[in-house]
């Protein structure tokens, strides 16, 4: 078990590493503003699922696979990749209806699944866990494996309560441009360009 010194070292910088713009928050702000408030604690709440996977990946050493295999990385960052293209399509081609309770409106499950695929599908993610975590692990505190369980469970408490806050705020300002056609249309847009910009930065990461 990781002891109170590590938790107050370990705890506020994960604050500020989800505070960091990255695929993730950018991915929240972009839902949170085309579909609201709702949708972006939804998509929330997928990430923080995908990063307990992350984090079992670590502590059972699933992550060591795919850090040496080249072919694992590569097919789950295509996989990504592909799948935020689509997404883009899916904001794109939404337009600009007015109103939660068109065609393109979501559901809260379907939002859920699109953050927790987006992380999911992110092999980074499992690498910075490999690269990070360690470094606040002691061998004299008892299990490794459940030290960094520990541990991923309290970057997952601050990932949620930085991207609720960013749910919040971009929720927020969305809903005034959601009320208008040609403001909901640019909004949509932006949201397909934001989503083609990580699908490109994903396909192009390397190990």
């Amino acid at each position: 078990m990781i002891d109170f010194q590590t938790f107050f070292l370990f705890f506020p910088v994960a604050l500020l590493l989800a505070l960091s713009p990255g695929p993730d928050n950018l991915f929240v702000l972009a839902q949170s503003a085309q579909h609201g408030r709702p949708a972006g604690f939804a998509v929330t709440i997928g990430l923080c699922t995908g990063l307990i996977g992350h984090t079992l990946a670590v502590a059972f050493g699933l992550a060591a696979v795919v850090k040496a295999s080249a072919l694992a990385f590569t097919v789950l960052k295509i996989a990504g990749a592909l799948y935020l293209l689509w997404l883009a399509w899916q904001a794109w081609r939404a337009g600009g209806e007015v109103g939660e309770s068109n065609a393109h409106a979501l559901s809260g499950i379907e939002l859920y699944r699109r953050g927790m695929v987006m992380n999911l599908t992110n092999p980074k993610v499992s690498l910075f866990f490999l690269a990070f975590l360690p470094q606040f692990t002691d061998p004299r505190h008892g299990s490794m494996t459940m030290q960094f369980i520990e541990l991923g469970a309290l970057f997952i408490l601050a990932t949620l309560i930085v991207f609720a806050g960013l749910s919040m705020v971009a929720g927020g300002l969305g809903e005034r441009f959601r009320r208008s056609p040609a403001a909901l249309r640019l909004v949509n847009r932006a949201a397909a360009m934001i989503f083609t910009g990580l699908a490109i930065k994903l396909a192009i990461t390397e190990r």
